[in-house]
């Protein structure tokens, strides 16, 4: 993997102008705020297997290739128009008994033509409990049966492809492991929503005390461990404690071997009032209001 020993330079308070950082970084940055900023060692696509472009993934590595990148693929099990989703059931039955081959072999035979050094991140956060994706909360020997599918699949047209298994951190996560020789890595997904913790926890959560919960729980697998996704959203003093943190994470997770953000507004809204957060890195101050 290629190694950034420092975050980038931006005028944000959501990301400080200083922060300095031994771990990898990067990003999901699909308007492209970063593509001039140096440091950044890991760039981050999300790709659905039906309806499929495979050129963007050429397009992805001639980009990442070019800042001296490595790519992150989240491939997604589904199409991105609801209307053309199958069923979740369907959907299981499907990968186990054959029937999304062609997808798989379609996508993979376009990884293995990269340049670029790739991990696969596929069918993630199988342990979500809010519905949003179909593949989430099959059930765990369907998953397994799934997952393993899948990665023997790809591993026949991207050998060298790595594949990370990525997770949304909840109690029942366990049950969902795959086994060593189908994890290269294991992602979690870490967000800072201020907003959310005022209002169920009655303060501040910190950085570290939300990813403590999720780390904990895969560490015995003794895989290397991404933040697959990371969001920040509140005030200054919010988010700057988050960055403080993130600056730290080496020291206190060190299992924890790169860190990406999730330049972007949320997908799907958050359960209850609280929308679709914009986790976006804001650039329109100045740069003494970083300090």
């Amino acid at each position: 993997m290629a190694q950034a020993l420092s975050t980038p330079d931006l005028n944000s308070p959501r990301f400080p102008r200083e922060l300095d950082s031994i771990l990898p970084f990067g990003v999901y940055d699909p308007h492209g705020s970063f593509k001039n900023e140096r440091g950044i060692a890991i760039e981050h696509v999300f790709l659905p297997w039906q309806d499929v472009n495979v050129q963007s993934l050429h397009s992805a590595d001639s980009y990442a290739m070019a800042r001296e990148r490595d790519l992150l693929i989240t491939l997604e099990p589904w199409s991105w128009s609801p209307e053309k989703r199958i069923p979740r059931r369907a959907l299981a039955d499907g990968i186990i008994n054959g029937r999304f081959d062609e997808n798989i072999q379609r996508v993979c035979r376009t990884v293995g033509q990269l340049r670029s050094h790739v991990t696969i991140r596929w069918a993630h956060e199988m342990d979500d409990t809010s519905g949003r994706y179909t593949w989430s909360l099959w059930e765990p020997r369907d998953y397994i049966r799934a997952y393993r599918h899948f990665v023997e699949t790809c591993r026949r047209e991207a050998a060298s492809a790595r594949f990370m298994w990525a997770l949304k951190g909840e109690n029942l996560l366990n049950a969902f492991y795959p086994g060593d020789e189908y994890v290269d890595v294991i992602g979690l997904s870490i967000f800072g929503l201020q907003d959310y913790d005022i209002d169920k926890f009655g303060r501040n959560r910190s950085f570290e005390e939300i990813t403590r919960i999720s780390y904990d729980r895969v560490t015995s697998y003794k895989k290397p461990i991404y933040i697959a996704e990371l969001g920040i959203h509140g005030d200054d003093e919010y988010t700057l404690a988050w960055w403080n943190g993130v600056r730290n994470a080496s020291v206190k997770f060190p299992a924890l071997q790169a860190i990406i953000y999730f330049n972007e507004v949320e997908t799907y809204p958050w359960p209850e009032h609280y929308g679709r957060p914009d986790w976006r890195v804001r650039r329109d101050i100045g740069a003494d209001e970083t300090q």
